[in-house]
Formats: C-alpha cells, structure tokens, sequence
C-alpha cells in the first residue's frame, strides 16, 4: 500500500479559509473499518460553499471537501467489504464533518458505502453522486405522496440547470411526466429540451412578491432553490400537489402563509439525502440505474476535472456559472 497520498485540505485561520492541494501521509487519516482508493468524486454547490468559504458547511479543520466519491476497497476490516469491491459513498457528512472525496484515499465507516450498480463505471457513479440520489429522493417522495405520469399534470423543477435540477428533469421525463424546467440562464434551453424539459420557465416568475394563493398549476414541484422560489411554488401549486423541497438546507430565509396548506392542502415534503439508511440507499441506487437515461446522464457530467482545477470551478459552481455536474478525476 502506498504511504502518501494528494487532496485538498481546506485550513481556516482568522475567519477565512484557505485551500491547498498537498500530500498527506496514510497516518493522517480519520478512523473507519474501510480504506478506499478513490478514483472520482464531483464538484456540487455545496462543496463549492465549503472551498470558498462562503458558507459554514464545514463543521471542523482541517478538511478534506467533497461529499461524495466512488472507488475500490484497498484494505477493510469489515466483513461487508474486501479489496477490489467497488463501492459509491454519498451523505453522512463526508466533506463537512468526516474527510471526503477530494483525495486520492479515503478512510470511512463500512456502512457509509453501498456497492456501485453494475452497470456503472466509477466515473458514472460519481457523475450520478449525492446530486442523483437527492433527486431520487424527490421522485420517489412525490410518488409516495400520490403522483402518477397518468394525472397529466405540470411537474416543475426548480434551479433545473444544476446538479439535482438537471437529475430531476431527466429522472421525471424518462418517467413519462409532463416537466416544466425552470432557470435563470437563457443559454439553456436547448440543454433542458434535450434532458426531456416540455417547457422552460423565467426563474424570476417564481419569485418576488405575489399573492397568498396565485393560479394553480403545478401537480407536483422538485424544489432545489428554497427562499423565495419556494414560496413562489407553493402559492401556484394545484390542489393536493406536493413539493419535495430539498433546497432550502442552507439557510437561506424562506417566508410564506397558511393558505396553500389549509385552502389547497398541498405537501411540503423535506428532503435531505444526508443520513439515509443503507438498505434505502441501495434502493434508491437501483432505481437510478433503472430509470435515469444514460444519454441524459453523459449530458448532464460532460465537464471533468482535476484536484488541481477545483479551486477555480469551484468558485464558477457559486457564482452560477456551471451546468449540470462536474466529475473530479482525483488521479489526475
């Protein structure tokens, strides 16, 4: 086994926070039952937070980021895992409590890790990441909460450029619902038509003030923005309708009524894909692998990226600049 390995560690001093890409010594790792050579992981909105400090997603340093990483087993001592399983980690607070992706090894509890679906590469586990399972998550939570392709209602995805609006739109298009994307960058049009969109809306039509109720349109919602997108969707949410709201975890202030719960009854249905069990995950694994399109999958993780590069994608992924997702080649 090799003695050093490369990440980036992220140090904090004074308030701010600084990144580095170094190499570490084996020893440094944290406890865990399973060595992992990691050989991708991916660069989402959060990770950009933790890099350039403009968030506290990082609960301790010094850090390794990315929450998320597939890979081979190295060295175990659980009897769930030996060397060369191929293992796909996403959740229990890799990146932000516990070192995460952006290294070459990881060390981590056997029952983080679910196996990688057979018919991924590493390279496809790592582009599907927390993004896709976040964006299961939202389908299966609308599904449970009554939506059917059959009802031939508006299904709106919210942020739809992004990692897990992009996942939503091509998971609810290969499902045969009627989705409507919405962004604010023009550019992507073509991009949303392409992933299965029926319709690009203005993200700024979602938002600002408005009235309690609006006209009711949507069957069901994927929320990945929160804030005042979030309560744009809910006063023009059809009766009964659910949203799965997984983008408001942030922080960011989020303000609305009663009334679309007591005058429309609709859902509002949290969703955090941090502390998923093992059994659901692989559940949830195995329905990405059934319904998410692997045209749509290759179009959604087309950037790819090195350690070196992350700092400076980083920075475009919380500045907006980025579509989709983009993979972390941690060997190159």
């Amino acid at each position: 086994m090799r003695d050093t390995f490369k990440a980036i560690v992220l140090e904090e001093h004074e308030g701010a926070v600084t990144s580095s890409l170094r190499s570490l010594a084996v020893d440094a790792l944290p406890e865990g039952d399973v060595l992992v050579a990691v050989a991708y992981s991916d660069l989402n909105y959060k990770d950009g937070l933790a890099i350039t400090g403009r968030n506290k997603v990082v609960r301790s340093y010094p850090m390794v980021p990315g929450i998320d990483f597939a890979g081979t087993i190295e060295e175990s001592r659980s009897p769930a895992w030996k060397p060369g399983d191929r293992v796909v980690l996403t959740g229990w607070g890799v990146g932000e409590r516990h070192w995460g992706g952006f290294a070459q090894l990881a060390r981590v509890k056997s029952e983080w890790l679910v196996p990688v679906p057979s018919s991924y590469s590493l390279r496809d586990a790592a582009a599907v990441g927390t993004a896709g399972v976040t964006a299961m998550m939202c389908v299966m939570a609308l599904e449970a909460h009554g939506l059917k392709p059959a009802d031939g209602k508006d299904v709106l995805v919210t942020g739809a450029t992004g990692g897990v609006g992009s996942m939503a739109v091509a998971l609810l298009a290969s499902l045969g619902y009627r989705v409507v994307a919405s962004t604010g960058r023009a550019e992507a049009h073509d991009y949303l038509t392409a992933l299965g969109a029926h319709e690009i809306v203005e993200r700024s039509l979602l938002s600002g003030p408005g009235k309690p109720l609006d006209t009711a349109r949507w069957g069901g919602a994927v929320d990945t923005v929160g804030g005042d997108t979030l309560a744009g969707v809910l006063r023009t949410m059809a009766y009964g309708g659910s949203v799965a709201a997984c983008g408001n975890a942030g922080g960011i202030p989020f303000t609305t009524t009663i009334l679309p719960f007591i005058l429309r009854g609709v859902n509002l249905l949290g969703i955090d894909s941090l502390p998923v069990p093992g059994e659901t995950r692989r559940q949830i694994w195995a329905r990405l692998e059934r319904d998410l399109p692997r045209d749509a999958l290759d179009r959604i993780a087309r950037r790819e990226a090195t350690l070196a590069e992350t700092l400076e994608v980083a920075q475009q992924i919380v500045e907006g600049g980025v579509q989709g997702r983009v993979v972390i080649n941690v060997n190159e």
